[in-house]
């Protein structure tokens, strides 16, 4: 025997969402019967999925002590940044140098290719090169990303790469060979979030000697490997550094726009200063 379908009866209740179910189960915000579909458990009864939708939209969101958006779980920025490179640097075993190369760093091609500052930066030369930026990469990244928040961490690690790339074209000097060579490496990046972790450490009250013995390790790799830009530490630490004051002490209400201005101007000034020296060479 077929049972019959269709709306029920109008003096039956209903989900309204599913008027082709009959419930007697009613949503303890609204009074509207529910489905078990729509039934969302609560403290006391259940909620239909509108009343539970409208309460998170009224809800206010968690912020960080810096005011970022509080998210739980694994820092997931660092990760991908992470898988990022360590893919990159197994292609560049895989298929050779004459792709990655041409990626990297020269201060006497700046001009016509400005994208190097940032594909430099996920090009690693060898196993320790990578393994070290990697292992700094993860140790801030767990405490950086959950305390500013993913965008700011985000803004942050790609401000500090141009902030590095660009000290290199600072110091670089256009009589010698340092003008022509190619630098390669996340050191830029890595050493901005050192900056800006220092800034918040100190903000927060909290001991900063393990991050200082982790940068003196990871600056200890320009001594070991020469191929390696120090101009490029340099300039993603100070980067970092002054970004990290800005999202640190600035007041809380302007914190949503100091998010925003802050590495905006920092990337206006680095670019100035890049073209300017560029421009000077000719």
């Amino acid at each position: 025997m077929s049972e019959p379908t269709g709306p029920a009866p109008s003096d039956v209740p209903v989900c309204p969402r599913h008027p082709d179910r009959v419930s007697y189960v009613r949503c303890q915000r609204c009074g509207r019967p529910v489905c078990p579909e729509c039934q969302r458990p609560a403290a006391v009864g259940v909620h239909c999925v509108d009343c539970v939708r409208e309460a998170a939209q009224r809800t206010p969101q968690a912020r960080t002590a810096f005011g970022g958006t509080v998210r739980r779980g694994a820092p997931m920025v660092t990760y991908t940044l992470i898988g990022i490179n360590v893919v990159v640097y197994l292609l560049q075993q895989v298929l050779g140098p004459a792709w990655w190369v041409p990626l990297g760093l020269r201060p006497a091609s700046a001009t016509a290719e400005p994208w190097t500052v940032f594909t430099s930066a996920f090009l690693h030369l060898s196993l320790l090169h990578i393994g070290f930026n990697m292992y700094a990469l993860w140790i801030l990244g767990q405490f950086l990303e959950p305390a500013l928040g993913r965008a700011r961490y985000l803004t942050a690690y790609l401000v500090s790469a141009l902030g590095g790339g660009v000290m290199v074209v600072l110091l670089a000097d256009p009589t010698t060979s340092a003008w022509r060579a190619a630098v390669y490496g996340a050191s830029g990046a890595v050493f901005g979030l050192f900056g800006m972790v220092f800034v918040v450490l100190r903000r927060l009250g909290r001991n900063a000697t393990g991050i200082v013995t982790v940068l003196v390790l990871n600056a200890g790799l320009a001594i070991v490997m020469p191929q390696i830009s120090w101009q490029a530490h340099v300039g993603g630490l100070i980067t970092g550094f002054l970004l990290g004051l800005a999202y640190a002490y600035v007041p809380r209400s302007l914190r949503t726009v100091t998010a925003v201005a802050a590495p905006a101007l920092l990337v206006v000034l680095l670019v100035g200063l890049a073209a300017a020296k560029l421009a000077s060479v000719g």
